[in-house]
């Protein structure tokens, strides 16, 4: 299960996070942010408990967009301890996203 990552949230869900976050930034209009929406939950439910996975509306959330530099969308980054450990721009498969974002 994914969890909808806000300005509110951020500090809590994500640099007090006890497990690794990957962060799907992501908008409604973007078809590759469609189409990856499946591998993103896909890796929700099989990293269960061994990673939180959140999403991130860039256009609800447009500040927490531009704190992190993305400019263009799908973004998928991982942060452990607070800190950006990895990123990934574009639309991948599954296996080549996990295997970018070291995980």
């Amino acid at each position: 299960m994914t969890v909808k990552i806000t300005s509110a949230n951020f500090q809590k869900e994500v640099m007090e996070s006890q497990v690794p976050v990957i962060l799907d930034f992501w908008a409604e209009w973007c078809r590759p942010c469609q189409m990856l929406g499946p591998i993103i939950e896909d890796i929700s439910n099989e990293l269960a408990g061994k990673v939180k996975v959140g999403k991130v509306n860039v256009d609800e959330e447009g500040l927490l967009a531009n704190q992190y530099r993305i400019s263009s969308i799908p973004t998928v980054m991982v942060f452990k301890q607070g800190k950006p450990t990895a990123q990934v721009i574009g639309l991948l498969r599954k296996e080549d996203l996990l295997k970018r974002l070291g995980l």
